[in-house]
């Protein structure tokens, strides 16, 4: 059974390949508040809609001080030709091992049209400039995701 952050919780630190040839590390980010979502695979029709609410929202997050990071466990190679097709304007990074995943608790049994399977739980996981976790919601719907989640952060 993986264990899911709770808001007070620290965030494990990772460091990761990102778009742009880039890695991100969460040590780097401390000072900033941080959104971490997790979605199972770029260019499918859930994970495009999400990426795609993140990319229009992502002045009004910004506005609220929040970096906002898509993580997966896609290779590179996929996620650069993603954002490249939605013209995304925030990182996305590969946890093909997703071994990061499994740390936020992100990575596990989940049910997809009847079928338990192990995998990728969309999840996102808000941090505090101190890498604290204020907000931690697992197996989020695609749609509408991104506006229920402003309106918690009020942005």
């Amino acid at each position: 059974m993986t264990t899911r952050l709770e808001p007070g919780d620290s965030a494990p630190h990772f460091t990761l390949p990102s778009t742009g040839g880039d890695t991100v590390s969460l040590k780097e980010l401390q000072g900033q508040k941080v959104v971490l979502y997790f979605y199972p695979k770029a260019s499918t029709p859930g994970c495009t809609t999400q990426a795609c609410d993140f990319r229009d929202s992502l002045s009004s997050l910004a506005a609220g001080g929040y970096t906002v990071l898509g993580i997966s466990p896609d290779p590179l190679t996929d996620l650069e030709k993603f954002t490249e097709e939605q013209s995304l304007s925030f990182p996305l990074l590969s946890d093909e091992d997703h071994a990061v995943a499994e740390s936020f608790g992100a990575w596990g049994e989940k049910t997809n049209y009847g079928r338990v399977s192990e995998g990728l739980i969309r999840s996102t996981i808000v941090l505090d400039e101190t890498g604290t976790v204020t907000l931690a919601q697992y197996n989020v719907k695609a749609t509408g995701h991104v506006a229920r989640l402003r309106e918690k952060l009020a942005v």
